[in-house]
């Protein structure tokens, strides 16, 4: 599957040697941590990397979706691709105009900072405060991690 994201992924960013970068307008919400990225021609689906976030029929999981709809929907986004997952989908960093998308929604509360594939220190931090003033789904007692809801 690799080998045919990074046609598309160069053809997106205009540039052979920028394969890790993709620039274009979201054109759409999958859930909280999935959203489509499009150049005007060609439309690829990106995961928020370092993050999980609530599943649709979850507890937030709609809210989820709206927050990063509310960041992201109809903005121009910059992705610094990581790396390509099991289903395809583009793996990154997302900027939606001056904004950090993976960790605004884990600072709102509306996201997990997923520890088997988080690196950025600041991810957890953000957990830790929005934990504390129990933000977004950690208004819960007990909220369910989508990996746990997931099984």
């Amino acid at each position: 599957m690799r080998g045919v994201l990074l046609p598309v992924l160069l053809a997106l960013t205009g540039a052979a040697g920028a394969a890790e970068r993709l620039t274009g307008t979201v054109v759409g919400i999958a859930d909280g941590d999935t959203l489509t990225v499009s150049d005007g021609t060609r439309q690829v689906r990106v995961r928020l990397a370092e993050i999980d976030a609530p599943e649709r029929r979850q507890a937030f999981g709609s809210v989820a979706r709206q927050h990063l709809a509310a960041l992201c929907y109809r903005t121009q986004a910059s992705v610094h691709v990581l790396s390509t997952d099991r289903y395809g989908r583009a793996v990154g960093r997302v900027r939606c105009g001056t904004t950090d998308a993976n960790a605004a929604m884990v600072s709102a509360g509306l996201a997990w900072v997923f520890r088997r594939y988080a690196r950025d220190p600041v991810l957890y931090r953000l957990e830790a405060e929005a934990r504390r003033d129990r933000r977004g789904l950690w208004r819960d007692p007990a909220p369910v991690p989508p990996w746990a809801f997931r099984r």
